[in-house]
């Protein structure tokens, strides 16, 4: 499985990791998936333990222009060679897609036909103010593609 941002925020791109911003979400969501506290972990161990767990990481955005971290200020992008991805992982079974600006440029990218099974996601990211239970509860249905 894959699970897919847009493309990572300012905080992210400071340091070099994946949901660095400390009011993301993305790593307790990633811990109720595989049952794995992700949160208080060293960041290598958490890439460790997703990929333990059969999850990948990456982005459908490779490139763009944005002023802050937000989905809606991204500008100019390039989506990344998904079609592409899907091609050279043969035994990719799902995408998961953290949030609606993910999912529209990743379906985009896809298509139909691959075989996949996409999973839209409620986003991780606290300028989505849904409550985290509800969020959790969403991203659970990714369990069934592990």
């Amino acid at each position: 499985m894959l699970l897919l941002g847009s493309l990572p925020g300012a905080v992210s791109l400071a340091q070099g990791r994946y949901y660095a911003h400390p009011r993301n979400q993305f790593w307790r969501l990633a811990s109720a998936v595989i049952e794995v506290d992700l949160a208080e972990r060293p960041y290598e161990e958490r890439l460790e333990a997703l990929l333990d767990a059969g999850i990948g990481l990456w982005d459908t955005v490779a490139a763009a222009r944005r002023q802050g971290s937000l989905d809606a200020d991204i500008r100019l992008h390039a989506a990344s060679d998904l079609h592409r991805l899907a091609v050279d992982l043969p035994e990719l079974r799902a995408i998961g897609f953290n949030g609606g600006t993910a999912a529209r440029i990743g379906r985009d990218q896809l298509g139909s036909g691959h075989g996949l099974h996409l999973v839209d996601l409620p986003s991780s990211s606290p300028a989505y103010t849904l409550p985290f239970e509800t969020k959790r509860d969403a991203w659970q249905r990714l369990r069934d593609y592990l």
